[in-house]
């Protein structure tokens, strides 16, 4: 697993398109596992910050207590229209509670909107990531680390 910086320095280039569809003014979805087994399916916005990348959530979020049981999560950037000009940008790793108030101040600063005090932070990390981007109609997908998925 891997820190934001740490993806981004192996891979600069689909770190920076990952940063772009992950901006604050796009939307993503985290999908997650439920006590049951089952996927679970949030709307949620991605915090860039310092290195990191950052979820802020509600205390009593079932998302939280996904990640607070299991860690494995994937993420997946919005897209622009049911063309996907845009292109599309995935990640999965493992989430981390982020206590630190230093790691909660970079959050805090790299966000948005301004996190209520009661919000709980993860720190993602990620073991890959994925983009698609369509050239001529046809798909073009770069991976990290590099292997099929």
């Amino acid at each position: 697993m891997a820190t934001w910086r740490e993806f981004a320095e192996a891979s600069p280039e689909l770190a920076a398109f990952g940063a772009e569809r992950f901006d604050s003014t796009h939307v993503a979805y985290l999908a997650t596992e439920r006590k049951d087994g089952w996927p679970r399916v949030h709307p949620v916005s991605p915090i860039i910050g310092q290195g990191h990348l950052f979820l802020f959530m509600e205390p009593t979020s079932p998302k939280g207590h996904d990640l607070l049981r299991g860690g494995r999560y994937a993420l997946h950037s919005s897209v622009s229209d049911s063309s996907g000009a845009s292109g599309e940008f995935s990640i999965s790793g493992k989430a981390v509670l982020a206590d630190d108030p230093a790691i909660r101040a970079i959050a805090t600063e790299a966000a948005s909107y301004t996190p209520e005090d009661r919000y709980i932070l993860f720190e993602l990390t990620v073991e890959s990531a994925l983009s698609t981007v369509y050239e001529d109609g046809r798909p073009v997908r770069k991976r990290w680390p590099g292997r099929d998925a």
